[in-house]
């Protein structure tokens, strides 16, 4: 049988949001740090927080920024910014 703080245990954890480095999310979208680091200075691009002096992002902020990304159907689609294909 399962005590009832155990279960409260469980759940306070799984409220906590992973933190990722800007290496590990570089992987996971597949773009550059540079890039990563470019968007943090021009405030763009995915929310982060620091720890001390190291930069970390939240995983729901990661799967958000990718679910509000547009998704196309063909590369000729203009996007959001008014660059790239036709409108």
């Amino acid at each position: 049988m399962r005590r009832a703080s155990e279960g409260r245990r469980t759940e306070r954890y799984s409220i906590i949001d992973r933190l990722l480095s800007d290496r590990e999310v570089a992987e996971l979208i597949g773009r550059a740090r540079s890039t990563l680091q470019k968007d943090r200075v021009a405030g763009t691009g995915i929310p982060f927080i620091y720890i001390g002096r190291q930069v970390r992002y939240r995983e729901s902020d990661i799967q958000k920024y990718i679910a509000e990304l547009s998704s196309r159907r063909s590369t000729s689609e203009a996007d959001d910014h008014g660059a790239g294909g036709a409108a």
